[in-house]
């Protein structure tokens, strides 16, 4: 069984290496760190999109990206049979995260968080989580200080930041780096190859495709989950109501 994951860590490190994915460790201590994460932590900015503002732009998000965050999670449900903690983390009140996140019956979203750390930390505290239980995928310098306390991290990478990926590699903020940028489906990417080390992607391919069975009993679980709004009020973080 050891010689099977090793093959298959080493075709999958293969695959994403082809599209330019960076792993800062191998493949097999993702995996290894893959099997205690509890939540996941999206930013939103440069992570669903490229980060491009502007009036009228409303940082948009793929249907490609969407449909990775919903096999990403059934994969996670097939493994331990429960629904992972799924969130969004975005320093701006950005409304097309509130839409996405809350059709697709993400847990929360923290908003209007410029210490991205407090954010965390309240997740932490309201779910009873252990840092190590969290992933957290992110692009830039405001995400490093929630990036250094989570159990598992990826990085969106992009052609402009050469140092700013030299940093998180060096200094072990990230533990794989995207070949692809926010632009560019780098969540899919993030998705494929978690479900890829956990030796899940083919079944749930197969069971999406049959569209019965496993697949709506996770799809009826994970529509029941009703999505919380925080921001931070006077230095602390309060749930809010969100039309």
């Amino acid at each position: 069984m050891d010689n099977f994951f090793d093959s298959l860590n080493t075709d999958i490190q293969t695959i994403f290496q082809s599209v330019g994915g960076t792993f800062v460790l191998p493949p097999t201590q993702i995996a290894e760190k893959l099997a205690g994460i509890k939540a996941f932590l999206f930013d939103w900015d440069g992570v669903f999109n490229s980060g491009t503002k502007g009036e009228g732009t409303h940082s948009p998000y793929s249907e490609p990206d969407s449909m990775g965050t919903n096999l990403m999670r059934f994969g996670q449900w097939r493994q331990h049979q429960a629904l992972p903690i799924t969130g969004i983390l975005t320093a701006l009140d950005n409304p097309t995260s509130l839409y996405l996140a809350r059709r697709e019956h993400f847990q929360m979203v923290y908003f209007g968080f410029k210490h991205k750390e407090e954010a965390l930390l309240h997740l932490l505290e309201t779910h009873h989580l252990k840092p190590s239980e969290v992933a957290f995928i992110f692009d830039d310098v405001i995400d490093l200080s929630a990036a250094r306390l989570c159990g598992l991290r990826f990085f969106v990478s992009r052609s402009a930041s050469p140092l700013l990926h030299r940093l998180v590699a060096q200094q072990g903020l990230a533990d794989y780096l995207t070949g692809n940028s926010g632009g560019s489906h780098a969540v899919r990417e993030i998705c494929e190859l978690i479900l890829g080390l956990q030796g899940q992607y083919e079944g749930v391919v197969a069971e999406r495709m049959a569209f019965h069975g496993n697949f709506t009993t996770y799809m009826t679980e994970r529509n029941q989950a009703v999505t919380q709004f925080y921001t931070p009020v006077e230095k602390k973080v309060e749930a809010v109501e969100v039309k």
